[in-house]
């Protein structure tokens, strides 16, 4: 064992799908960093950084959605079949850690719906390297210590944010000290478990800049250049029910970086490489305009003639949004805004305790077109207490916007208002692992035929916009004429006939690979309803 050594590892996923480029681990970057100035050797084991991938058994608490996604489609309209593991072998990261030797391993644990993968992970890092110390960190571990705690192979929980803690906590352990001084710590002592309060960072400005050197930015590259991450702010001082971070959470304030640090650290990463791509992971990028301009003046003047793209996919606050803030995003390097709205319901916006953004929301759209922007528009769908009805009016009011229409199926965000409210009403699932979109995990006002119903819904209006785009139209409805297997597929045009028939008769099908026709279950009330009011109104395309 080497006292100096230290390893932090995302796990694996296992689910219907990933999206890769969200899951560098900025986070473990920056641990890595406040760990690194305490003098120890760090290391990154991340699990995600492989295109490994095997189709695993769907796990019994599953079982309820292969009615949805028990057949593969291979058209447009297809949502989810295979369940998969994504990322490295349990066997492999056990087998890693043990040739490393390290005398710590910390685990992030950041979304509730995942964290059997990384109680799995400690479990298995323990059976191949019994003598090291497990420490577990992230949302879920904050807020559920004494449940990761009755793991025996977990030795500790860091609470909260991890860059001061975590490197306390190596230092401690290897001096032998008092481990109840660390902040945000949590372990067990004979029968007695000592809890702290979580901890969160105050002062940004005396962290290093995250260890990049330590992520496989080849694995993340996108159109063979360096694809980064930013996080510039923490927290958001918006109260909505949904979230786990908002101001009606449990998580700490908003808390912005000052901008020479953000700026510190983007050239840090651009030293050496050329960066193609940034995406900053901020919920209130552009809340403080000051701030915002004199931001991205300077990232403007560091990539000029770069070609650099800049992202923020997490959604921006449509009232944030001004000409001023959206030319200059086109100037340096941004090609879409990710828009945060909702919902359109007043009811809906009561319980999500949101304003009604509707006339920010279409400035923002009017300045997107007249700075050739595209945009993504994001609506929240089957919350507790919310109606499939409702949901429809959000997509029908996309379906007439020059946006893509991005629906959310409500997960309970441990931490949140909402989250509290399912609790106390009985309405969440049995298993943690459920609490993920693709499990549509409340069958509450909407139920799940509903809420796939409206995912499904939203897929078609998507393609016709696509179809507004490319073709100029849509085309008229046609009946089915009975096909069992269709010869042809070109999912392009089996996308169109699948879309003719549906506005026929109200029926959303798909096809098999092998070219079987099959009809998905679907809640027949919402697709007439859709489909009534889908040929009445102006649907735009989102050139």
């Amino acid at each position: 064992m080497n006292k100096s050594k230290v390893v932090l590892v995302q796990p694996p996923i296992e689910d219907f799908y990933l999206t890769k480029k969200r899951t560098l681990p900025y986070g473990l970057a920056s641990i890595a960093a406040a760990i690194r100035e305490k003098g120890f050797d760090v290391e990154i084991l991340d699990s995600l950084a492989t295109n490994k991938s095997k189709t695993i058994a769907l796990p019994d608490e599953f079982s309820f959605l292969l009615p949805f996604y028990g057949k593969k489609d291979v058209t447009t309209f297809s949502l989810f079949h295979e369940f998969k593991h994504f990322g490295y072998s349990y066997e492999y990261i056990g087998t890693t850690i043990k040739e490393k030797a390290p005398f710590i391993v910390g685990i992030s644990s950041l979304f509730t719906a995942y964290s059997n993968e990384a109680i799995k992970t400690a479990q298995t890092i323990k059976k191949f390297y019994p003598s090291c110390k497990i420490v577990m960190g992230g949302h879920h571990p904050t807020l559920f210590p004494e449940k990761i705690l009755k793991y025996p192979e977990i030795d500790f929980v860091l609470r909260g944010e991890g860059e001061t803690s975590m490197g306390r906590l190596c230092h401690a352990i290897k001096k032998d000290l008092n481990l109840e001084q660390i902040p945000g710590i949590a372990f067990k002592k004979n029968t007695v478990t000592h809890i702290s309060d979580p901890s969160w960072i105050t002062d940004f400005s005396s962290l290093p800049v995250p260890a990049s050197d330590l992520i496989n930015h080849d694995f993340y590259q996108r159109k063979n250049k360096r694809s980064i991450i930013v996080v510039s702010s923490r927290g958001c001082p918006m109260q909505c029910s949904y979230c786990s971070v908002s101001a009606a959470s449990s998580h700490a304030p908003f808390r912005q970086r000052k901008v020479k640090d953000v700026i510190r650290e983007i050239k840090h990463q651009a030293q050496n490489h050329t960066i193609g791509f940034i995406d900053f992971e901020d919920e209130n990028l552009c809340l403080k305009k000051q701030w915002f301009v004199e931001l991205f003046l300077q990232i403007k003047q560091l990539f000029a003639n770069q070609n650099v793209e800049l992202r923020a996919m997490n959604g921006l606050y449509p009232p944030s949004i001004d000409e001023d803030i959206v030319s200059l995003m086109k100037a340096a390097g941004f090609k879409a805004l990710n828009l945060s709205l909702g919902s359109t319901s007043k009811d809906q916006l009561k319980r999500f305790k949101r304003h009604d953004v509707r006339a920010s929301f279409e400035t923002a759209l009017f300045l997107a077109k007249k700075y050739d922007l595209e945009c993504v528009s994001y609506i929240i769908a089957a919350a507790p207490g919310q109606t499939a009805q409702s949901s429809l009016e959000d997509l029908l009011y996309l379906a007439q916007k020059r946006t893509l229409a991005g629906l959310s199926i409500y997960y309970p965000a441990p931490g949140s208002l909402d989250y509290q409210f399912c609790k106390e009403n009985h309405l969440l699932p049995k298993n943690f692992s459920l609490m993920r979109s693709t499990a549509f995990p409340l069958n509450n006002t909407t139920s799940r035929i509903e809420a796939v119903t409206l995912l499904r819904l939203s897929r078609i209006i998507n393609f016709m916009k696509h179809l507004i785009d490319t073709k100029g139209d849509i085309p008229d409805p046609k009946p089915f004429e009975g096909l069992k297997k269709t010869s042809s597929l070109d999912r392009q045009t089996l996308s169109e006939d699948l879309l003719q028939w549906f506005l026929h008769d109200g029926k959303i099908r798909g096809v098999q690979p092998g070219g079987k026709i099959y009809t998905h279950i679907v809640d027949t009330d919402l697709t007439n309803a859709f489909i009534k009011r889908i040929k009445i109104i102006p649907i735009s395309g989102i050139k």
